[in-house]
């Protein structure tokens, strides 16, 4: 009998669902932007479900830190950011397994508490002038693509030097919505997606942000040259980009990329 040539059996242990027996599982170590949460869960489920002999392990944090710890050689099999340039990077310097691929255009929105007496739907952003309004959270634009559009978007609608000053910055888009969940801020600047899910959507009200106020938020995705299971990041990637993934993305607010 002809043996496998070592490839072939790698990525017949990828592709071929196992029985879910004793032997140790297949690791897909996602690194994925934190507004990705609430769809991704969904998704890498639904994924494992077809793949049984498949672990999708997602660390969730801001898109830029994990630019540089890919850039330093961090093993993750697959990069979700939260926009397209940091991905693009990657692949322009060589430290990327093929092209980047879109995935999803996000929105942002302005979230309150349900308590909240802002009048979100009359005033959108300028809401944010009221007296009331000590803190107000955003990701930092420093490190999360939805950060660089908060302040895009507040300096479009001509408040940005009036809200400034009151600005805590989260170090990613869910410790910015946890800031305002917990009472630290009176309002924040969110990834729809995070503004739909538990318990933000049960706790407060929210409004969208122009989308012509800021840049569009193209989500993008690359396998790292350092993936230690490319074969399986291809195999999550077509996934994501197909009928079902595409179809719990858009139910968590996203639009088909531009």
């Amino acid at each position: 009998m002809r043996r496998l040539r070592p490839i072939n059996l790698a990525l017949a242990l990828v592709l071929l669902p196992r029985d879910g027996g004793a032997g140790e599982r297949d690791r897909l170590a996602v690194a994925a932007a934190a507004n990705l949460k609430p769809a991704l869960v969904e998704i890498a489920a639904a994924f494992e479900a077809k793949h049984p002999g498949v672990e999708v392990r997602v660390t969730y944090g801001a898109s830029g830190a994990f630019h540089a710890q890919i850039r330093n050689g961090a093993p993750h099999d697959l990069f979700l950011s939260a926009d397209a340039a940091l991905p693009a990077k990657l692949v322009a310097d060589g430290l990327a397994s093929g092209s980047a691929f879109p995935y999803a255009e996000g929105r942002l929105a302005l979230w309150v508490p349900r308590t909240s007496p802002l009048a979100l739907e009359r005033d959108g952003l300028r809401a944010l002038l009221d007296p009331r309004v000590l803190k107000v959270a955003i990701a930092n634009p420093a490190a999360a693509p939805y950060g660089v559009a908060a302040e895009e978007a507040l300096r479009a609608a001509g408040v940005f030097e009036h809200v400034q000053p009151r600005l805590v910055l989260g170090q990613n888009a869910a410790q910015a919505a946890q800031f305002a969940h917990s009472g630290n801020a009176q309002a924040a600047l969110l990834p729809l997606s995070l503004a739909l899910a538990p318990p933000l959507a049960g706790d407060g009200r929210h409004v969208l942000v122009p989308a012509s106020s800021h840049a569009p938020i193209v989500q993008a995705g690359v396998i790292p040259a350092t993936a230690r299971s490319p074969g399986l990041a291809r195999a999550f990637a077509d996934f994501l980009l197909g009928p079902e993934g595409g179809a719990l993305l858009r139910r968590h607010g996203y639009g088909p990329p531009r």
